[in-house]
């Protein structure tokens, strides 16, 4: 059992540690508390001109989480070091467990830099209904490591950000106008004039299709029991199925009534 003069000695011994430590641990809890207050005021600041610059928001969240992180690392080491703790190690440990991390996570981090690929230069953007890796449907969220799509049947399909990036896309709603390409074939004993203007007047009714640019009708090819026109209708995108399906309709029903008489023909997209 410890004598009171140890515990004396001790106790004294103590308080000068403290108070020889306390201004080191005064200043780095000060500068702790700054930090943060600093880290979450360059936030805000950051946001708002990224918001104002027109930024997609994606991009937006994402450069703020990176840029939050960074701060928060950098503050928790000067924290550290300031208390008298050797920062060199620690730092080396740090990088080591990045490259750890790195190396186990090589896919996703070419699905992270499919993302940014994505969000920087915009091949698509949500609402826009795309063809990619065999799908097509509408994008309704551009995350960083996938992109999430809805199909017409309402199914969800989640594509990863690296082979999307990687390959072949087709945008269908980047140009906001889109041209439905149909084939009829007719008779030869048919009149082919008579039938291109039917056709024509057709699409020339429909107020859902466009007058810019014209819609066409044309001969595409002469087969061995049918003479092939090829329809061309413009639509905005909003009304292109529409105008597809009205078209496939209203030349039937209009050749029909011409007494024209229409042959087993190829459908195309």
């Amino acid at each position: 059992m410890m004598s009171p003069e140890q515990i004396s000695i001790y106790v004294t011994k103590f308080i000068d540690v403290l108070v020889d430590y306390a201004p080191k641990l005064v200043s780095a809890f000060l500068i702790l508390f700054i930090g943060i207050y600093a880290i979450r005021l360059i936030n805000r600041i950051i946001t708002k001109v990224m918001v104002q610059r027109n930024l997609d928001p994606t991009l937006t969240k994402f450069l703020s989480d990176i840029l939050i992180w960074a701060l928060r690392v950098l503050l928790f080491v000067t924290f550290i070091s300031k208390l008298g703790i050797e920062t060199s190690s620690f730092v080396a440990i740090l990088g080591a467990m990045g490259l750890a991390v790195g190396l186990s996570l090589q896919g996703s981090l070419s699905n992270f830099a499919g993302g940014m690929l994505i969000i920087v230069f915009k091949p698509f953007k949500v609402g826009d209904t795309i063809e990619a890796q065999g799908v097509i449907a509408t994008v309704s969220e551009i995350q960083i490591f996938v992109t999430k799509m809805l199909t017409a049947n309402n199914q969800t399909v989640f594509v990863p950000n690296g082979a999307l990036s990687n390959g072949t896309i087709i945008n269908y709603s980047m140009q906001g106008e889109r041209r439905a390409d149909l084939t009829f074939a007719v008779s030869y004993d048919s009149d082919i004039k008579k039938a291109k203007e039917v056709l024509l007047n057709v699409l020339n009714k429909n107020p859902k299709v466009l007058k810019k640019p014209a819609p066409e009708v044309f001969v595409k090819n002469l087969t061995a029991s049918a003479v092939e026109f090829s329809v061309r209708p413009w639509a905005k995108n909003v009304n292109y199925g529409a105008v597809f399906s009205e078209t496939l309709e209203n030349c039937k029903a209009a050749l029909d009534e011409a007494g024209i008489s229409v042959q087993p023909y190829t459908l195309q997209k």
